[in-house]
């Protein structure tokens, strides 16, 4: 049989690797001019702190931009895994139900709730079993003595 073929899930791609390479690029371009400037001059000049601040902004750049494209790549891995064992989890409910023995009956959820005396009673409540109008003499009866 024929292998079929699921949709790739979305990962990070080239875009996100590229603005990752794009920015380490930079830090080692910035960290190079640095060390150049260090090595070259005795006293720190303007260009000095120019090249630490872009070396340390791009080499953070990097790093965050790395770790987001990490996380979003274990977030796609994670999602597809959950998407997978949901529909296997399906597929097996509904196998096991075509596969049962008997037929069972089945029960609808009930939309509404039910408008009986006896759901509306409380548990104190006392109702005899001779009375059907399900409601207790509060009372206004005077025949009944204590």
């Amino acid at each position: 049989m024929a292998e079929s073929r699921r949709p790739q899930p979305y990962q990070p791609g080239a875009v996100s690797l590229f603005f990752v390479v794009k920015a380490g690029v930079f830090a080692v371009g910035f960290w190079t001019w640095l060390l150049v400037l260090v090595l070259r001059t005795d006293a720190a000049t303007g260009a000095h702190v120019l090249a630490a601040t872009g070396a340390i902004t791009t080499t953070l750049v990097a790093v965050v931009l790395g770790a987001r494209m990490a996380l979003q790549h274990n977030a796609a891995v994670r999602h597809a895994e959950t998407k997978k064992l949901l529909v296997d989890i399906s597929w097996n409910a509904f196998t096991a139900a075509g596969n049962a023995d008997s037929s069972g009956k089945v029960v609808p959820f009930p939309s509404s709730p039910v408008e009986d005396d006896r759901a509306m009673r409380h548990i104190g409540d006392r109702v005899s079993v001779f009375d059907r109008s399900g409601s207790r003499d509060r009372g206004g009866n005077t025949d009944r003595r204590r």
